[in-house]
């Protein structure tokens, strides 16, 4: 997908976070929208079905954290990436924006150039999920579904079905938070009742064999992998 076709909605009440926002990601090629509350964005993401958004917390007539929620119940909006923008760096303000459905978060103040750069890596997980389901290149990791085959460094590593399962999950949206009930539905689905301690179990394993720094404790939420 080329930038052209990029579709970013900016939502903040504050006029001049979204011009200096809005020139900076324009400048790089993506088609910008924008919007001052949440009512607003839900309206321009309805309407423009943009791949990401990026919204703001603290906002009248609707927050973004309601915002989100009611983001994450369109259907045709369910591949949209959303991260929040906000002033409000506290632990407890990320896990409601996780919960809610966010993809990332920043905090703000940040300078443009930053900001574009996280904003290119949101945006490189949609070229991953337009190609082939089967396999994945992050870096020095090979992960290759079909065969259930693992290379890292140039090595073949053997994991356990679930373990694979896991992995491939977690990378299949580097950065990505995926929330712990997500995990054991789309991991363990209808199988035997397993508990938040088999994923933290399944994990540590990960870490010893992939690497420790590949995966991101989320406190409260669940877990990402870390390109």
């Amino acid at each position: 997908m080329n930038k052209k076709d990029i579709k970013i909605l900016l939502v903040d009440d504050e006029p001049d976070i979204l011009e200096i926002v809005s020139y900076n990601l324009s400048n790089e090629g993506y088609q910008v929208f924008t919007a001052e509350n949440g009512m607003e964005a839900i309206k321009k993401a309805k309407k423009e079905k943009p791949q990401l958004i990026v919204l703001d917390v603290m906002m009248p007539e609707m927050d973004g954290i309601e915002a989100c929620e009611a983001i994450r119940k369109i259907p045709e909006l369910s591949a949209t990436l959303i991260t929040f923008l906000t002033a409000r760096g506290e632990d407890y303000s990320q896990v409601a924006g996780f919960e809610a459905g966010a993809d990332d978060y920043i905090t703000k103040p940040i300078k443009p150039k930053v900001l574009v750069s996280k904003v290119k890596a949101l945006l490189r997980r949609l070229k991953q999920e337009t190609e082939s389901d089967t396999s994945l290149k992050i870096g020095n990791l090979v992960i290759n579904r079909e065969e259930y085959k693992i290379i890292l460094d140039g090595k073949e590593i053997t994991l356990p079905r679930k373990e694979f399962e896991l992995l491939f999950l977690l990378a299949s949206k580097p950065g990505k938070v995926f929330k712990r009930e997500d995990i054991l539905d789309r991991v363990w689905g209808n199988e035997v009742v397993v508990g938040g301690r088999t994923i933290d179990v399944h994990i540590r394993k990960l870490r010893e064999k992939i690497g420790d720094n590949s995966f991101k404790t989320v406190k409260g939420v669940g877990y990402k992998f870390v390109e």
